[in-house]
């Protein structure tokens, strides 16, 4: 497996070493000296916490070290969550209730869909010019992928559901899946902030302009 060091991200060969069931030593990276991924040893809301506070070594531990790439399908998991990505991102499309979101089902997921396939093409187009990827499709789902996984604070749409919350939380959660993309893109890429910021700001950014202009037409057509 391609294990990183979750300090300075320098791949190693191994994790830790067992020497009995329960009984474990933490290896140490050969280049910055320091424990290769104390998240082995740690409850999983230790690492739930240190994502929602943008470490990147929680995102590391996350992308390189936490699932085994031959035990797990991650061709079935990325369809899953695109799928939950474009479901959600279809609620928070500025609708006030969710029976008007069932009512307008085949039109608010289509509109869902044309806003994402263009954050999709900007945000790889520019993975590609601006981060000098290479060009193996691997290399694309990966950045897809952790695109997707770091988008989880999405899920709090769901309460939007259930509760009433002021329209301001949706604008809250898409600045902090904003800052949460550049971070997981600049682990994933290994690439400059600055780069990651931006490519991540124009996909958001034409994606949220499209949106708006779908939502407006259809609020158009419900008065009409």
């Amino acid at each position: 497996m391609n294990f990183r060091c979750v300090q300075c991200g320098h791949h190693i060969k191994s994790l830790y070493v067992q020497y009995s069931p329960g009984n474990i030593r933490l290896m140490k990276c050969q280049n910055c000296g320091a424990v290769a991924d104390e998240y082995i040893e740690c409850e999983i809301m230790i690492l739930l916490i240190d994502l929602i506070l943008h470490k990147a070594k929680a995102y590391r531990h996350l992308f390189y070290n936490m699932f085994d790439p031959k035990a797990m399908n991650f061709e079935g998991l990325t369809w899953k969550l695109t799928f939950g990505f474009l479901i959600l991102d279809a609620y928070s499309g500025s609708y006030p209730s969710l029976a008007l979101l069932v009512w307008g089902c085949g039109k608010v997921l289509l509109d869902a869909f044309v806003g994402n396939l263009l954050f999709i093409c900007i945000l790889l187009l520019g993975t590609r010019s601006l981060l000098h990827m290479s060009s193996e499709v691997s290399k694309y789902k990966n950045v897809w992928l952790a695109i997707l996984a770091s988008s989880y604070l999405k899920l709090f749409l769901i309460a939007m559901m259930v509760w009433e919350f002021p329209s301001s939380v949706i604008f809250i959660i898409d600045i902090f899946v904003l800052s949460s993309n550049t971070l997981a893109l600049n682990v994933i890429s290994e690439s400059a902030m600055s780069k990651c910021f931006g490519v991540c700001l124009c996909a958001h950014a034409v994606k949220f302009l499209v949106s708006l202009a779908l939502n407006i037409r259809l609020a158009n057509l419900i008065t009409l």
